[in-house]
């Protein structure tokens, strides 16, 4: 299963920059830019991984990004990103990052953006990933300052596919940032959402009709609405669920309890994704595996989350096609493979 699951050719349209910097490049840089941690090593700070909600992974998550300070860094973490899911069969990556995490503690914009954007476009050139990069905003912030970091944006429009909305999602709801979405529509930017991850399904349909949200990022809890389902499955609205992270963060006890399967079923876009794979345990083949394993997931249905995500992605419809061909091959090449053994 696990050899199957890293060759599926797949996208990962959940993934949060930060959230892959591992507890060995974090000490690294720190040594490097002299930042002081409250970790004596990599095993102390490795047991702190133990989260009990969103508020208390996204407290060590801001934590750890102080250690980014140069363009060189936000490179080698970019890179060492890419790499591993090269690894785990991702030939696409829309890639999320975080800006004002790092301006708000000086680290000028053009030093973010410039050393990811580097590193996507060697993954394009040496691993043969597409990229894009997608500019979230925090939501526990103010509107005012999530329009002034899309206007910094904006002066580097080329190396921008969307923006997005994460961080605190109770009591930070998506109708606030309408006015920022607005203006990113204008400039013809796509648009996702954190939505229904902690937060009710009110703010799922607060994304869809007030944001214009093209994609929900999690929306596990969708779930509890009929209505909301019935409006994702007919507009074809894909969601980026993230198993492994929704356990560590007590979304859910066990992955067994998960309802991407029911949402599966239910004729929903569900995709896999690894969102903040340092911290919960796995990158985006790791999510698959376990999650098959939970809820006994068929290959087809493995094969069809893949889809999902070729689908689900910001890709032409050209490049869309072939990326889907490529997996179609993969799957009948792997069936022929079970069947020629089997006989």
């Amino acid at each position: 299963m696990d050899s199957f699951v890293r060759g599926l050719p797949k996208a990962e349209l959940h993934l949060h920059i930060e959230g892959t910097l591992e507890p060995e490049l974090l000490f690294e840089l720190a040594s490097r830019n002299a930042v002081g941690l409250p970790y004596r090593s990599i095993d102390e700070l490795r047991a702190a991984y133990s989260f009990g909600d969103l508020q208390d992974f996204l407290d060590l998550y801001y934590e750890g990004a102080a250690v980014l300070q140069t363009e060189a860094d936000f490179h080698e973490m970019t890179w060492a990103y890419l790499e591993r899911a090269a690894a785990d069969g991702v030939r696409r990556a829309e890639v999320f990052f975080d800006p004002q995490t790092h301006t708000d503690r000086g680290v000028p914009f053009e030093a973010v953006i410039g050393g990811i954007n580097a590193a996507l476009e060697d993954g394009e050139r040496r691993l043969g990933i597409s990229t894009g990069l997608i500019m979230c905003f925090l939501r526990h912030l103010t509107p005012a300052a999530a329009m002034e970091s899309l206007e910094q944006g904006l002066a580097h429009r080329e190396m921008l596919l969307g923006v997005g909305l994460d961080s605190s999602e109770v009591g930070n709801p998506p109708a606030g940032f309408a006015d920022v979405f607005a203006r990113a529509e204008a400039e013809d930017l796509h648009r996702v959402a954190h939505a229904g991850e902690e937060g009710p399904p009110a703010y799922v349909w607060q994304a869809l009709d007030l944001l214009h949200a093209e994609r929900i990022d999690h929306g596990v809890r969708a779930m509890e609405d009929d209505r909301l389902v019935n409006r994702l499955r007919r507009d074809e609205i894909p969601l980026t669920m993230c198993p492994l992270s929704n356990v560590a963060l007590g979304v859910f006890d066990s992955l067994a309890e998960h309802p991407l399967k029911e949402a599966l079923d239910a004729g929903l876009r569900v995709t896999v994704n690894s969102d903040d794979p340092a911290y919960f345990g796995g990158y985006v083949a790791d999510n698959y595996t376990a999650t098959a394993e939970a809820l006994d997931l068929t290959r087809e249905e493995l094969v069809t989350l893949a889809a999902n995500s070729i689908e689900a992605s910001f890709l032409d419809d050209g490049a869309k096609r072939r990326l889907g061909a490529d997996l179609e091959a993969y799957a009948a090449a792997a069936t022929a493979s079970e069947e020629a053994s089997a006989g």
